[in-house]
């Protein structure tokens, strides 16, 4: 568990809430004391934010929140939108009410490893209407940190409502070790637009870009799994790799999302065996790979074979040669699983640069469409497994199937 530090004896040099800050009054400074000292107790703090509503972020915020907590973390929910909380409704508690303990919150216990607070469970009558301004949104957020007795925890994941307006403002001011910031955008270019508005929002303030997800990322058939493309793929991913933060990966439409969260219950746990559920889990180990990247992810370094795919409008490239970016994809051959995607843009195509580029970023195996002898030669020199006659589809999917062994290739579609 982790030790409680109390700001006169805590040894931490570093911490700011040590010492009083210039002009700065005692009820600040004793708030902010109080403040640093439940922060203190947890590992990593991440906003869920999101340039445009109707994305889907309080759906991923909460899976995302109940995932981490189903691999034992010890998980905090904390919904900041305070004009429209759903995250009650989302997890069944907006029956119930926040109790206190002396001058302390008490937080809802969705499960033993999972705590919620949201201002949707202080409300008296579900269809009050919060009608707030900025100064004082920024004080129930400031007494959601300071004040809710979150104890030790792993994870925070703090929702947001969209856009840079005062709710993500006053939670990246607020939290001084903001660990960073995971984007939700769907691939139509009006919601991407704004989410470069929410990368720039982050720079500007120094919180770290943890990673884009694409949701709503084609429709996944309740019957077979089949993802099925309806709006244009890639954009997300291409959007990212422009701006230069990572790509967490796509999470598909399923209808049986919407049940869950009508119902009041976890996709992930309510369908834990479909492709969305499979996606939401594909994005946590993305996530936990970044928060994590020390010694777990260097030990297992040397077993990860890096699967690298062309890749133009979000699917595979039938001439590699021919394709708008690579997506390198972490695969672990043990259990067969992906554990992490990354979108690079590569450099002009030139006999031979491909291969090396490549190589260089640690490819072990390229799969694609087509490809002439000549190239799969040069792949050869470089000691990359070449793979051809894969057809047009998403590079997850290819992998996947890669890694079962069921990948269908077809006949090699150049003879150059």
């Amino acid at each position: 568990m982790t030790e409680v530090k109390e700001c006169g004896s805590c040894i931490d040099e570093g911490c700011s809430a040590k010492g009083r800050r210039p002009d700065e009054q005692d009820q600040d400074y004793v708030e902010r004391q109080q403040l640093a000292r439940r922060m203190c107790r947890i590992g990593h703090k991440i906003v869920v934010l999101s340039g445009k509503g109707g994305v889907g972020k309080s759906t991923v915020a909460v899976n995302l929140a109940v995932s981490l907590s189903l691999r034992g973390e010890r998980v905090g929910l904390l919904d900041i939108d305070i004009h429209g909380p759903s995250v009650p409704q989302l997890l069944n508690l907006d029956r119930f009410q926040v109790e206190g303990n002396g001058d302390s919150l008490l937080p809802i216990r969705f499960s033993d490893n999972l705590k919620v607070m949201s201002i949707g469970c202080l409300l008296r009558d579900r269809d009050e209407a919060v009608i707030w301004r900025g100064p004082r949104k920024y004080g129930v957020i400031k007494q959601f940190l300071k004040d809710v007795e979150w104890g030790d925890l792993d994870y925070l994941i703090i929702y947001s409502p969209p856009g840079t307006g005062d709710e993500p403002l006053s939670i990246c001011q607020l939290i001084e070790d903001l660990e960073g910031a995971v984007i939700v955008t769907t691939p139509q270019q009006v919601a991407l637009l704004d989410v470069r508005k929410s990368i720039t929002f982050c720079k500007e303030l120094n919180v770290p870009v943890l990673g884009v997800i694409e949701n709503m990322s084609g429709f996944a058939c309740p019957k077979c799994g089949e993802v099925t493309a309806i709006f244009r793929n890639g954009g997300a991913d291409s959007m990212a790799s422009d701006m230069g933060v990572p790509f967490l990966g796509r999470i598909p439409i399923d209808p049986c999302i919407g049940i869950a969260c009508d119902e009041g219950e976890p996709h992930v746990i309510r369908n834990a065996d479909s492709e969305t559920a499979k996606a939401f889990s594909l994005t946590v180990e993305s996530i936990l790979s970044i928060e994590k990247g020390t010694n777990e992810i260097k030990e297992k370094e040397s077993s990860i074979m890096r699967i690298a795919i062309p890749v133009a409008e979000g699917k595979l490239a039938m001439h590699f040669g021919h394709c708008e970016q690579f997506a390198l994809i972490d695969t672990d051959p043990e259990t067969k699983t992906i554990v992490k995607v990354a979108m690079e843009t590569p450099p002009a195509h030139e006999p031979g640069v491909l291969p090396k580029w490549l190589a260089e970023k640690g490819a072990n195996v390229i799969i694609g469409g087509g490809m002439g002898s000549r190239a799969q030669s040069l792949f050869a020199e470089q000691k990359i497994e070449v793979v051809v006659g894969a057809p047009a589809d998403l590079p997850e999917n290819i992998v996947k199937a890669y890694l079962a062994g069921t990948l269908a290739s077809g006949e090699n579609v150049c003879d150059h």
